[in-house]
């Protein structure tokens, strides 16, 4: 089936339509050895759509899998050291590309798929999608430090967080476990607020990305999404 070719790229990973409209406007996409303009069509599974001359791969067929990522796992295709990759815990073929992601002593959901288009969506930040975290500090927080948390802090290295949720979730011990529900990711977002206010953070677990929820899933369990699933996604982050 033919369709625009700055949305056969998007799905294939080459970033957003308005990134691959530019692709083509640079002359850099090919179809069947001809150059593309904007507008042009083409069928993935009988055409020969190249970019700076390299062959876009055959079609797969599009894949979408949440995963609980363990502790100690790194969130990537592959790991640069001994570390396991999240990547290794799912026994499929082909490609998939976790989108966003956690540090590797957060545990929690994780999505993967080769759906560059809709990774490229939910990843965003022009979207700003709710992450929703159970969060363990090594200490109960007074009002005051979580009422700062909800306002914004500026952390170490100077990045000042947007305002967050953050509620009270039961204790443990010394500790006690916090809801956090947020809309961005800046690197060591929670663990560096939380140093920040004088509460050592313990445990992370993101337990919602958006419509999408960890439900019962243990440690190292995956499963594919559900149709309707995919379809709130889409439905969701729709608007490139």
């Amino acid at each position: 089936m033919e369709e625009r070719l700055q949305k056969i790229l998007a799905r294939a990973g080459y970033g957003s339509r308005r990134t691959c409209e530019g692709l083509i406007s640079e002359g850099r996409v090919a179809v069947n050895g001809r150059p593309a303009a904007l507008g042009t069509k083409a069928d993935p599974a009988r055409d020969k759509i190249a970019v700076d001359g390299k062959l876009l791969p055959a079609a797969e067929e599009l894949v979408y899998v949440m995963i609980y990522k363990p502790r100690g796992v790194v969130s990537t295709v592959s790991a640069p050291d001994p570390r396991p990759a999240v990547r290794d815990l799912i026994p499929l073929p082909g490609t998939l590309y976790p989108v966003g992601r956690l540090d590797v002593d957060s545990e929690g959901l994780l999505l993967l798929t080769n759906d560059g288009e809709l990774a490229n969506r939910l990843t965003h930040p022009r979207y700003e999608h709710e992450k929703e975290y159970r969060v363990l500090v090594a200490r109960h927080p007074d009002p005051q430090q979580l009422e700062t948390w909800r306002r914004g802090v500026v952390l170490e290295d100077g990045f000042h967080t947007q305002p967050a949720e953050v509620f009270p979730a039961g204790k443990q011990g010394k500790g006690a476990w916090l809801k956090v529900v947020m809309k961005e990711g800046h690197k060591r977002q929670i663990r560096e607020t939380g140093k920040t206010l004088g509460l050592p953070v313990v445990k992370i677990i993101r337990v919602r990305m958006g419509s999408l929820r960890l439900g019962n899933l243990m440690p190292r369990q995956w499963r594919h999404l559900t149709p309707q699933e995919v379809e709130t996604l889409k439905k969701t982050w729709s608007g490139f």
